[in-house]
């Protein structure tokens, strides 16, 4: 009886090993039905809470990086059909996660450090689990309009500046998972912190254009607003950068090249910083 409850356990232990793997299997009568009945389902990666950080930013606010699209999902198409959207923001994402380490004036997450698929409910889960100071998501826009070009800075509004805005945050929405509504108290003060939210997100949206203006290609009003999911779900001040057209044939040059994409990220990072620390004054 000893060994066959030892051997009971054992089993027990497999079986909850792999459930955990995400491995699942059906077994029916005799081995031929157990194998023809088996299915496997792979768990998908978790999100990256590692934080990058220079020794002297020990304490520092952490600031998250998003970088937009990824794994099955490789948004916009350039106009040579040699570049993906999903690869360009990974590779301006990891650029200012590495200036912003290396300035060492905050710590830095990202949603993700490869080629991952990513709900938007898994990377506005980051921010929040890390309580960081800011949310910044790193997309490359695409327009029917092939003389579109220059980047824009999206801060959340329930109303959408424009009709491009209104498009352009439905298309990223595509696959949000929208929750049942809270009771009316818990509504009115989720309302109240959203709106602090979204006057922090604005103020450093504008500080953003500010910096990249003289410095990086920019759409006439860059400064645009909608109801983005992954900036309302971050819970901290977020925008929504969009870093060009990849419908534009001298804007997809322009973000292949490393030179222009730097000055782009020197940008971004002077914004950053100083919203940080002009929050942190307050």
């Amino acid at each position: 009886m000893r060994k066959q409850g030892a051997i009971a356990g054992m089993a027990v232990t497999v079986v909850a090993a792999m459930a955990a793997a995400g491995i699942f299997v059906f077994a029916g009568r005799g081995s031929d039905a157990a194998a023809q009945s088996s299915l496997t389902v792979n768990v998908p990666p978790p999100v990256n809470d590692r934080i990058y950080a220079s020794p002297i930013a020990r304490g520092r606010p952490i600031v998250v990086i998003d970088a937009g699209h990824g794994g099955r999902d490789p948004g916009a198409i350039s106009v040579s059909g040699q570049v993906r959207e999903k690869e360009l923001t990974l590779s301006l994402a990891r650029a200012l996660r590495d200036e912003l380490v290396k300035r060492g004036r905050v710590r830095v997450a990202m949603t993700r450090d490869q080629d991952d698929y990513l709900t938007l409910d898994d990377r506005a889960a980051v921010p929040r689990r890390l309580n960081a100071a800011m949310f910044v998501s790193i997309h490359v826009d695409s327009a029917p309009n092939p003389l579109a070009r220059g980047a824009s800075v999206y801060s959340l509004s329930d109303v959408a500046s424009d009709a491009e805005a209104a498009r352009l945050a439905a298309r990223e929405n595509a696959d949000a998972d929208r929750g049942p509504r809270s009771g009316t108290v818990d509504s009115m003060l989720a309302d109240l912190a959203m709106r602090s939210q979204m006057s922090a997100s604005a103020d450093f949206a504008t500080r953003l254009v500010g910096k990249a203006a003289g410095r990086v290609e920019l759409r006439p009003n860059p400064h645009r607003f909608a109801a983005f999911h992954v900036l309302r779900r971050a819970d901290t001040p977020a925008v929504l950068f969009e870093a060009g057209y990849l419908s534009n044939v001298d804007d997809e040059v322009m973000l292949r090249e490393p030179v222009a994409r730097s000055k782009m990220v020197l940008a971004l990072a002077q914004a950053i910083e100083a919203d940080v620390a002009a929050r942190s004054r307050r």
